[in-house]
């Protein structure tokens, strides 16, 4: 397995409780991971180390977890090496690796989501500007690890903000920006495995975007997440599969960009139905560790299964009914700079059934300690989502990290619709 955050210490932990795995690597890793991986240092931008390094070890199966290998074509590297591997082609991971490329193909396939227009200038940006009411959604076109999206309640920050995102503000990512009209309702995840043919569903989440409680500040990766859905009904379930992720799916094969992994759908329920926001190439971080915490069926089966092309053959994924709720505590200063190199004991947070996933962690001889923004992602499961976040908080409170900090509403719109 290759990642080293909260998403694959996540799938490292589920991977490991199948009988079908009887050895896991992960690179890089960390030290949650390497409690049940061997861990070994390798450049996933090397891509003949990485061949090399499968193929003399005799690995099966390769799960790619974060974005950048994916649209860096590592899957395609492997597979022309005959190694089994679970993401997408290079090609089918511009769903996520450019924002212009997913909204085009929405057109041709008359998937529905907001109206847009790319900019490739910031003149042109300027000029598209115009054609949109506040408030005003803007994407850096490219990969900008879960930060490139800025949403302006006036014409004048949407301008500074794209003085900023044509000046740099996010690398390479931000030399296209993507305007979009606004979209007003609920905002939900939805997540389903392919092989490029056989689509099957594997679960619902909502995440927490911004930095502070009540969904304040800058948008960050991810704050925290919780899975099920409830808002995301059966009907509403299907309506996605059939008019926003089976298309895609059609289509990308048409095209002769099969999508063989996990499509993540980002949506937005409007009054109108499900839209779509985006897409991901990948398990969603943090929605990843509250499927896999509600996951019964064998995470190997499936990911052997889509990458041989033979996921119509065996079972559709089974989840828990339990919720499944996940706290992110990050470092100081995050998302802009976060301190890093502060110390964390993690106490008895795992006393009561929860679990702590590692995601930005370093081991300094004995002692554990923090190496990025967000650190860790407590994730605790309940009959409801009353349970799962008093879970969850207990175990963050068991947590002494004094250079950390975490929102304390996780959850808190389920935890009120359940309380009437």
């Amino acid at each position: 397995m290759l990642g080293a955050g909260g998403r694959e210490h996540a799938l490292a932990w589920k991977l490991a409780q199948s009988p079908l795995c009887d050895k896991l690597w992960a690179a890089p890793g960390n030290p949650g991971i390497a409690q049940g991986a061997t861990c070994v240092a390798l450049d996933v931008t090397d891509h003949r180390a990485v061949v090399d390094f499968v193929s003399e070890n005799a690995i099966d199966l390769v799960v790619i977890g974060p974005e950048a290998p994916l649209v860096d074509g590592l899957a395609d590297s492997l597979r022309d090496a005959g190694i089994d591997t679970f993401g997408p082609s290079q090609k089918a991971a511009q769903l996520e690796g450019s924002k212009s490329f997913t909204k085009e193909l929405c057109r041709r396939a008359d998937i529905p989501t907001a109206r847009y227009e790319r900019c490739t200038s910031l003149e042109a940006a300027w000029g598209a500007l115009k054609k949109f009411d506040a408030p005003f959604v803007l994407k850096a076109d490219g990969l900008a690890a879960g930060k490139g999206v800025v949403i302006a309640e006036t014409r004048e920050d949407a301008q500074h903000a794209l003085n900023e995102m044509f000046d740099g503000r996010f690398g390479s990512a931000g030399s296209e920006v993507v305007i979009e009209q606004f979209l007003t309702g609920e905002e939900a995840s939805f997540f389903a495995l392919t092989d490029g043919t056989a689509i099957v569903p594997i679960g619902t989440a909502q995440d927490h975007k911004r930095v502070g409680e009540g969904d304040t500040g800058p948008n960050t990766g991810g704050m925290g997440a919780y899975s099920p859905a409830p808002v995301l009904s059966a009907a509403l379930q299907a309506q996605v599969m059939r008019e926003i992720v089976e298309p895609t799916v059609r289509t990308m094969a048409a095209e002769g960009m099969p999508y063989s992994g996990v499509l993540y759908a980002g949506l937005m329920l409007t009054k109108d139905g499900p839209q779509l926001i985006e897409y991901n190439a990948r398990f969603g971080d943090p929605e990843c560790q509250v499927l896999m915490m509600r996951l019964e069926s064998d995470l190997v089966e499936l990911m052997q299964a889509c990458a041989q092309g033979r996921l119509g053959e065996i079972a559709a994924p089974v989840l828990s009914d339990d919720f499944a709720l996940t706290v992110v505590m990050a470092a100081e200063g995050y998302p802009d700079t976060p301190k890093k190199g502060g110390k964390i004991d993690l106490g008895d947070a795992e006393a009561n059934g929860a679990k702590v996933f590692h995601a930005g962690t370093k081991l300094e001889g004995e002692t554990l300690t923090s190496s990025g923004g967000r650190v860790l992602n407590v994730t605790a499961r309940g009959g409801s989502a009353t349970e799962a976040q008093a879970k969850a908080y207990a175990a963050v409170d068991a947590i002494d990290f004094a250079d950390g900090f975490c929102r304390r509403d996780i959850g808190q719109r389920e935890v009120r619709r359940e309380r009437g």
